[in-house]
């Protein structure tokens, strides 16, 4: 299957956008299924960081361990999961607009079944996010807008 893929503009600078979004501990307040995440380790964020994501699937809660693979600061970055039952693969790009005070995010998701995620992921998991993501990047812009 191929990738989900949404963008949103953003009035905000492309480094404030991928500063807020890149920063794991921000998920809950603007991704819907996001219920906590914590960083394995103590680093500075980086390529090889990683993070537990606890996530609503359905009705259950499923942690999930993402990995950076690629951080372009302030232009785009690639995580992916590295255990559970369903394995995110997410690639975001920041695109300045016009003078450079605003934004397009795109965000690019992908999902990978292991176990029980092999049916989780084309059942519940692509028709959730498929519906979420729009309303998440909305999200995301309502809060970046209202800080700054």
């Amino acid at each position: 299957m191929s990738a989900i893929k949404e963008a949103v503009d953003i009035a905000r600078r492309p480094e404030d956008v991928f500063a807020y979004v890149t920063n794991a501990s921000h998920l809950p307040e603007w991704q819907e299924n996001a219920v906590s995440v914590r960083p394995v380790g103590d680093a500075p964020l980086g390529v090889g960081s990683q993070f537990v994501v606890t996530r609503r699937i359905g009705r259950r809660e499923i942690p999930m361990t993402m990995e950076v693979d690629e951080l372009e600061a302030p232009r785009s970055w690639h995580m992916h999961g590295i255990d559970g039952p369903v394995r995110g693969d997410v690639t975001g790009t920041i695109e300045p607009l016009g003078d450079g005070e605003r934004s397009r995010l795109t965000l690019s998701l992908d999902f990978e079944g292991h176990g029980i995620g092999k049916l989780l992921v084309p059942l519940v998991v692509r028709p959730q996010v498929t519906k979420e993501l729009p309303r998440n990047e909305q999200n995301l812009k309502r809060v970046l807008e209202r800080s700054g």
